[in-house]
């Protein structure tokens, strides 16, 4: 029998039918706009936080569908429109303080029994869901130029330290850094101390007609790795920010090597959101007061020139006012493992506090300095029912290492408990202020309103393009044709389970990729069903018709879709946002369409027509008997 299927390819085709089912049905169960309230700085979810809520809600005529843990350390409230929502959050952040974190967030409907099963609605794009976008230019060059002014400034103390003496010392716009000498002595003396010191600059020679010069600049590699770490470190520092609008599910994502795209899913205020994204944050280095005693401090007995701030675990300490250095000199921190083996925190500072930081701490080896963290922050209160915004400068301590000697402008911070203390110090030094200048190139905003408006009319297109496939197929290839109506469908259940299981995000263009798959499904079912009827005409019998009808129309579809596919991947490596979006459904549809439509309606047709070897009518369209 030439069209049987093993048991086995049956099984295993009921299995991915069934797997399909589950994790596609979350997108057909919708969503609830909501607020999530989790806890920070140790404040937990307790009944009594669960009551607050509830009656600021009522107290505000704000009606919500529900309000319940839904995770440890994490309350939903469910509403009935995003409007409510978006007032509801203003409300509860002001009731909660800021020992609690109030994130919009559109909840899934799901029942409880399928996101056991680890089965999630798809998450949607900005112009679906609606809120704010922006597009950033990251000003890398002149950060890179500041960085070798103040490489600069450390060559001079280098030379100055090594009595090599120099004539000149200039900083070219191009970035590169020219040092002039007197003399040939001076210059070979100064080459080996610079390189070794200096590694990240290449310096070349210039000593031709009597004059002794040293050019120094930075290599095409390592200018691209430090144009890649400012952008990284800004988007990382724009993530840090951006969680304090309270955004669920951010898109920070780079595009190009000097641009940034931001996605705020649920928020409608776009000067808000420019606020904080653009918001000042910095670092400060102050000296530990230990001359002083802490308790008489915290009694009200505070000496001159000092302050009391708060470690990130709460305890006190006793810090002179006078800033050492500030976080601005910070142009880099990362986390490595010293001589010893324990962890670090490599430093590097550059500009005209380097003079005095290196004084300041060769005056105090053996005692503490600490690093403070500032930042500007935005409240909400209630104030006679209304909520009111106010900003408030947060200051806290997050280390206090001894000063083992003077400080260069390349350091280490060490005595840190452990590697995940470096990599956190490391982030929150990095994190402080952006490491360049941002510009907005590009802003819009999508109300939810026009949100759902475009996932109506998104569904309704392929409810129709669908519907119109459905009807053609059954009218003109008749059982055939419902064979691959059902093949569609199932492309389409098992389409939407995979873009569930990767945690894609569903776009307008994704939609479009999913409407023309549904057309291109067909069209491989139209092939395979043409040349069955073809050797139908031919004289075929019934079973060899359908063995070489799939057979050999299996190339044709292979090199149809392989050339689509390579379109696809085209598309997703060189487009941006909206056009990657329609790449990846496309490429998903494509891969999905070639398995149900040839292994999809082959099964079928195989179990109607491949027990009867003497079936003497073909329903595909012609009216034509086989003996």
């Amino acid at each position: 029998m030439i069209n049987r299927y093993p048991m086995w390819k049956y099984i295993m085709l009921l299995v991915i039918v069934v797997l399909s089912v589950v994790y596609a049905a979350p997108a057909f169960y919708g969503e609830d706009p909501a607020i999530q309230v989790s806890g920070t700085n140790k404040a937990t979810i307790t009944p009594a936080v669960i009551n607050e809520v509830k009656d600021t809600l009522n107290n505000a005529n704000l009606k919500y569908r529900s309000v319940r843990e839904e995770g440890p350390n994490l309350l939903m409230v469910r509403f009935f429109d995003p409007n409510t929502q978006l007032k509801a959050k203003d409300y509860v952040k002001a009731a909660l303080g800021n020992n609690y974190t109030v994130a919009l967030n559109l909840a899934s409907s799901t029942p409880e029994w399928l996101r056991a099963l680890g089965a999630q609605p798809i998450k949607l794009g900005l112009d679906l869901r609606g809120g704010v976008h922006f597009l950033l230019y990251v000003d890398a060059k002149s950060t890179i130029a500041k960085r070798t002014q103040g490489d600069m400034r450390s060559i001079g103390k280098a030379l100055r330290d090594k009595k090599i003496r120099y004539s000149g010392l200039r900083h070219r716009p191009n970035g590169s850094i020219t040092i002039n000498f007197r003399d040939e002595s001076s210059l070979e003396q100064a080459l080996p101390v610079l390189a070794q010191q200096f590694a990240e600059l290449t310096f070349t020679k210039n000593d031709q007609a009597g004059v002794y010069q040293l050019n120094g600049v930075l290599s095409p590699a390592i200018l691209v790795k430090e144009q890649q770490a400012i952008v990284d470190q800004t988007m990382m520092v724009l993530r840090n920010r951006i969680n304090e609008l309270g955004v669920s599910e951010p898109i920070v994502q780079q595009q190009g090597k000097d641009r940034i795209s931001v996605d705020l899913p649920g928020i409608q205020d776009a000067t808000q959101a420019k606020r904080i994204i653009g918001g000042t944050a910095t670092l400060e280095f102050h000296l530990v007061d230990e001359k002083h005693d802490l308790s008489a401090a915290l009694a009200g007995d505070m000496p001159a020139g000092s302050r009391i701030y708060k470690m990130s675990s709460g305890q006190p300490i006793l810090l002179y006012n006078q800033v050492v250095l500030k976080g601005s000199a910070v142009t880099s921190a990362t986390s490595s493992f010293g001589q010893d083996g324990r962890p670090v925190v490599n430093i590097r500072i550059s500009g005209p506090q380097v003079s005095y930081f290196t004084r300041t701490t060769a005056e105090n080896i053996g005692k503490r300095m600490a690093i403070v963290y500032v930042e500007t922050k935005a409240d909400s209160k209630l104030v006679a029912g209304k909520v009111v915004s106010t900003s408030r400068k947060v200051q806290k301590v997050i280390s206090a290492p001894v000063i083992q000697s003077a400080l260069p402008s390349s350091f280490q911070i060490t005595g840190l408990d452990d590697a995940q203390e470096a990599r956190s110090l490391s982030m929150q030094l990095r994190a402080g202020a952006l490491p360049a200048t941002i510009s907005y190139l590009a802003e819009s905003t999508v109300g939810p309103s026009l949100g759902k408006e475009n996932i109506h009319k998104g569904i309704l297109s392929i409810e129709i393009g669908f519907g119109l496939i459905v009807i053609f197929m059954a009218l003109y290839y008749r059982l055939f044709g419902v064979f691959a109506d059902l093949a569609l469908l199932f492309n389409l259940v098992l389409l939407v389970a995979i873009l569930s299981l990767l945690g894609a995000t569903l776009t307008l263009p994704g939609i479009a990729g999913i409407l023309l798959t549904l057309g291109m499904a067909v069209d491989a079912n139209v092939l395979i069903f043409e040349r069955v009827r073809e050797e139908l005409r031919n004289g075929m019998s019934i079973q060899a018709s359908i063995h070489v009808g799939y057979e050999k129309a299996f190339a044709t579809i292979v090199d149809a879709q392989v050339t689509t596919l390579i379109a696809a991947v085209a598309l997703f490596s060189l487009g941006s946002g909206p056009v990657k979006g329609f790449a990846v459904t496309l490429t998903i549809g494509l891969l999905t369409s070639m398995f149900t439509a040839i292994t999809g309606t082959r099964a079928i047709v195989n179990l109607l027509y491949g027990g009867r070897p003497h079936s003497k009518h073909l329903s595909i369209g012609i009216k034509l008997t086989k003996q």
